[in-house]
């Protein structure tokens, strides 16, 4: 007599699904991500505005690291890892980035732990307050290193003038993947000195490699217009950060998120009957 458990489920004649084998390490990070997401969504809007507005801070100085290991030794891959600072920042801080928010909220909304109107409103506070963090450090550095302004026009300008083309798309997508990809590796752990290494790696590759992330970029474009000189404007700006936001989106949810959380479908069943 053929007896099928409730784990194989026929799917036609002679076809049987294949039972779920469980991966407990990837179900555990699953979970973080999940309760962490719905901690996010749910934060009161002092809390959000604050904390966003630190990231902004920390990632500003991250770009203050760049600036002068990019001046004084005209290699952009050092920059790149000189950069990593405001990575770790951010992770020892607590602190917000918008960017990082394209895979926790994500996997608290397909599990019903949010709503689409606090993961929208979790994005608007924290980039626009990234944003105001990070000019209000790239004021400061300006002034205090006069020296850098040259150092800050020439890195700025590149970034605004990579224009609205396939290539900077590409860039931007690619700059959200590895943001999101270095989410997903700090929750595969909850072991602070392990979360340390994806920051420093991946924070070193995103600038060092020159991806067009719409908070880091803004920041160098700042620094630019506020070092007087610049050839480009604040309208200029404004259309990389909305090209660039487009790009990031695409990757991190896209190329990472989606593709991760697939991965786990039987444990989103279970967290959708929890909510």
């Amino acid at each position: 007599m053929d007896n099928d458990g409730p784990q194989r489920g026929r799917q036609g004649p002679g076809l049987t699904e294949p039972p779920v084998v469980p991966e407990p390490e990837l179900e555990d990070a699953f979970d973080r991500l999940v309760q962490e997401g719905s901690a996010r969504l749910a934060r009161p809007w002092s809390t959000l505005v604050v904390t966003a507005l630190l990231g902004g801070i920390d990632i500003g100085t991250g770009v203050l690291a760049y600036l002068v290991v990019k001046q004084e030794t005209g290699s952009g891959l050092l920059a790149g890892l000189a950069f990593s600072i405001g990575f770790v920042a951010l992770l020892l801080a607590r602190s917000e980035l918008f960017t990082e928010n394209f895979l926790v909220p994500i996997a608290a909304l397909v599990t019903r732990h949010g709503t689409i109107a606090g993961l929208a409103r979790l994005w608007v506070v924290s980039l626009a307050m990234n944003l105001a963090g990070g000019w209000l450090v790239a004021w400061l550095l300006v002034h205090a290193f006069p020296q850098l302004r040259s150092t800050a026009i020439e890195v700025g300008s590149r970034y605004a003038h990579l224009g609205i083309n396939v290539r900077s798309l590409c860039m931007a997508v690619l700059a959200g993947m590895v943001i999101t990809l270095m989410t997903r590796m700090q929750h595969a752990t909850d072991n602070l000195g392990v979360q340390l290494v994806p920051a420093l790696l991946f924070g070193s590759l995103l600038a060092g490699a020159g991806l067009f992330h719409c908070v880091l970029d803004s920041i160098m474009m700042f620094a630019a217009l506020i070092s007087g000189g610049a050839p480009f404007g604040y309208l200029d700006w404004l259309g990389a950060l909305g090209w660039s936001a487009l790009g990031n989106i695409i990757g991190g949810i896209g190329l990472v998120a989606f593709l991760r959380l697939a991965r786990v479908p039987h444990r989103i069943a279970e967290q959708r009957a929890r909510a």
